[in-house]
């Protein structure tokens, strides 16, 4: 794919590069960066932030970082991605379980105390890597922050979650904890202010910066959060019951595992190879899930989450910072590579593609829903090639825009009165437009991020994307910097006031060539999917502690049964 391309020519070129070295000390031992080969800043890749378990302790909280004395070269030999469905060329990658590495970005000043930016990359909790998208540009313009990208464990080997005392849940998650940890400890010896951190996140990985806001062991560790295109009520965010999920995969796995005995489960997926838990993409699945995602874990010591976001939310127990939040006007698209074979298996069984976060008390009310949301969304008219713009409004909302708007109500509600909402809707002609349309272009999944980011194909950009990427810049950085996207609004300015969301659902932005504040977002499919959560919401639960395993039971019957013996024998010898 091109953006890979990109990607593995922007690591083969910093690696040849030669350039100056500016070395500084962390807790773990001296460090080297080389000067980026655009300049202006320098790059620190693949520092460990933290040791990954391995072999049967693959599922396990992170472990402390190595530790050396020698200067570490945190140069990009490889591009250390962790263990997931598909990765690039062996050549220029490096996939292994000890994955969890931080990159910094430093610009080239001697200012100290710089506003700290990690990025917390998206894949669906199942995909991506820390150097797949960079912000080495947008640093350059303003000189002024450091930015942090980092890997952290994905899919089965991140967020299997069996409750018990080697598989938690939530190791991916535990990850994200520890580099904010680390950049806590760290950041200030590449002159980055700890007390001025900045957590942005796309898709998964907004997703995760919502869920990061939402727990407490997360708690002071950033002071503002900019979630793009995900939230921490969608289906993919968190798993319904983990438990029923993971004996369901195993049994795909080995049609003869044992899984309804948790001795035997655990044991299954402590030693099934890494390559089998990662042999399926989750991509392809019809209920707006990547099946393994973070979870609510039993309460112990050490656990991320053990409330669900819901219950969270309600409840306004979590520490309250500035939040920029918002989506692309067709979050859908994300789903139309699937248009040619859906649409058919939507018009045999649209039910198939309600969201797995909804329950029902019979196949006849599962079946009535789903006629009342196709309805809703197609009238009487089946999926085609005709309506595949709803198609789009329907994927953009059951993944998506429902879910943040529904937190962002909750949100305001429990007091949270510094959430900046918006709509990103730019277009120009180099968006390619919706199969089976005119000329109809949309805003794509995640399109505010790659506005703000290293431009892949920067010389065939038009100026008026261009333009506004500068914008998006700017709001971004102001947010970073104040926490408000428009401290100020300047004479001359092309930014307008933007006041917060109030519990009026009001107002929010739309970003496009010209900025505009408009009232309610979307309140026609909001109230929509209002009705039908409000009746069928299925909650997430942590793992059921069930009865043990019958192995675990007959071995301490029989030691009890020795214990006696040896005792009893004892006894009548003296």
């Amino acid at each position: 794919m091109a953006w890979r391309t990109c990607v593995l020519l922007l690591c083969v070129t910093a690696v040849l590069a030669d350039g100056d070295w500016l070395e500084v000390d962390l807790e773990q031992g001296p460090v080297r960066g080389q000067k980026h080969p655009g300049g202006d800043l320098y790059a620190f890749y693949n520092i460990p932030y933290a040791t990954g378990p391995s072999g049967e302790d693959k599922f396990k909280a992170p472990l402390p970082p190595p530790t050396w004395t020698e200067p570490f070269n945190a140069t990009l030999e490889k591009i250390v991605i962790c263990p997931q469905h598909d990765s690039m060329p062996e050549l220029l990658v490096e996939q292994q379980e000890d994955c969890l590495i931080a990159n910094v970005f430093v610009p080239d000043t001697t200012e100290k105390d710089l506003s700290v930016l990690v990025y917390v990359h998206g894949g669906g909790f199942v995909a991506g890597f820390s150097t797949l998208f960079q912000g080495t540009q947008f640093i350059r313009e303003k000189k002024d922050f450091i930015m942090v990208t980092f890997n952290y464990r994905l899919g089965i080997h991140g967020f299997l979650c069996l409750g018990t005392e080697d598989v938690p849940g939530n190791a991916g998650m535990k990850d994200q904890v520890e580099l904010l940890r680390w950049v806590q400890k760290n950041i200030a010896s590449f002159g980055g202010n700890p007390n001025d951190v900045t957590l942005v996140g796309s898709s998964a990985g907004s997703a995760s910066v919502e869920l990061l806001m939402l727990s407490k062991s997360a708690e002071n560790l950033f002071h503002r959060v900019i979630p793009e295109s995900g939230g921490s009520l969608a289906a993919f965010a968190v798993q319904r019951d983990p438990l029923e999920i993971a004996k369901t995969y195993a049994k795909k796995i080995n049609a003869h595992a044992m899984v309804d005995d948790m001795f035997f489960l655990e044991r299954f997926y402590k030693t099934t190879s890494i390559d089998a838990l990662t042999a399926e993409s989750f991509f392809d699945r019809t209920d707006s899930t990547f099946l393994f995602s973070p979870c609510v874990e039993r309460n112990r010591n050490g656990a991320f989450l053990t409330e669900s976001p819901l219950t969270i939310l309600k409840s306004g127990d979590y520490k309250k910072v500035p939040m920029l939040y918002g989506f692309a006007n067709m979050e859908g698209l994300l789903r139309i590579n699937f248009f040619e074979t859906w649409k058919n298996k939507m018009n045999e069984k649209f039910s198939d593609f309600l969201p797995a976060d909804l329950q029902f008390q019979s196949d006849t009310e599962r079946l009535q829903v789903a006629n009342t949301v196709k309805q809703f969304y197609f009238g009487n008219d089946p999926v085609s090639n005709e309506n595949i713009l709803k198609y789009v409004d329907f994927f953009s909302d059951v993944i998506i825009t429902f879910p943040m708007l529904w937190a962002s109500k909750l949100l305001v509600e429990a007091g949270h009165n510094q959430i900046y909402l918006y709509e990103y809707s730019f277009v120009d002609e180099n968006t390619v437009p919706v199969p089976h349309t005119e000329d109809v272009r949309g805003a794509e999944h995640c399109a505010q991020t790659f506005a703000w980011l290293d431009p892949m194909e920067p010389l065939l950009e038009t100026p008026q994307f261009q333009k506004m990427r500068a914008t998006v810049r700017e709001i971004w950085h102001n947010f970073m910097k104040t926490g408000t996207p428009v401290p100020e609004v300047l004479e001359g300015s092309s930014l307008l006031e933007w006041p917060a969301l109030g519990v009026g659902r009001s107002p929010h932005m739309v970003l496009n060539e010209t900025l505009e504040l408009q009232g309610v977002l979307l309140p026609e499919r909001q109230r929509f999917w209002e009705d039908i959560y409000e009746k069928h919401y299925l909650d997430s639960v942590p793992p059921r502690s069930g009865a043990g395993s019958i192995v675990q039971k007959n071995m301490f019957t029989l030691l009890t049964l020795y214990v006696l013996f040896y005792f009893t024998k004892n006894i009548i010898v003296d």
